[in-house]
């Protein structure tokens, strides 16, 4: 990690893509503008001193330029070479690239159903909470009698027989 990002340094990436370092750089110089700061980093003397003490590489303390590659700047340089593997880097690349949209849209339409069915039972259950929300409410309190509330006991007016 260099300045916080992962990186893979110019002399790894030559080796990956069959090239030599110098034909790498220069392919890189050539093609300035397709490696923004975020793509391509520019390794200072003291990155370099501090990278020479980790990999095991006596010349990149003697480099004058030593470039780090991010993964977007690793992509870029496959289109910039013209080495068979880079070119075949390339493609599998793009191959991805495509492969990660067709998910992302599958993605899309699951989220979609998804978001559908959600609306649909919140319907359904909004109701149900409704129900629920009047079940929790307390009773109305007992209304008062209309007219008037006469306390005397009970009259029957009413006799039983007695033998029925």
């Amino acid at each position: 990690m260099i300045r916080g990002q992962k990186v893979l340094l110019d002399r790894d990436l030559a080796a990956l893509y069959g090239v030599e370092t110098r034909v790498l750089n220069q392919a890189v110089r050539r093609n300035i503008r397709r490696f923004p700061p975020d793509f391509m980093l520019s390794l200072t003397r003291e990155e370099i001193r501090n990278i020479s003490q980790i990999v095991i590489c006596s010349d990149i303390k003697h480099a004058r330029n030593v470039f780090a590659f991010t993964e977007q700047g690793v992509a870029m340089l496959s289109s910039v070479l013209n080495s068979e593997r880079a070119v075949q880097v390339n493609i599998l690349i793009m191959r991805t690239f495509v492969r990660l949209r067709q998910m992302l849209a599958s993605h899309a339409d699951l989220a979609r159903k998804l978001e559908d069915l959600e609306r649909k039972y919140d319907r359904q259950f909004g109701i149900v909470f409704d129900v629920i929300r009047q079940l929790m409410q307390p009773p109305d309190p007992p209304r008062r009698p209309i007219g008037f509330l006469v306390e005397e006991p009970r009259i029957n007016y009413r006799t039983r027989r007695k033998g029925k």
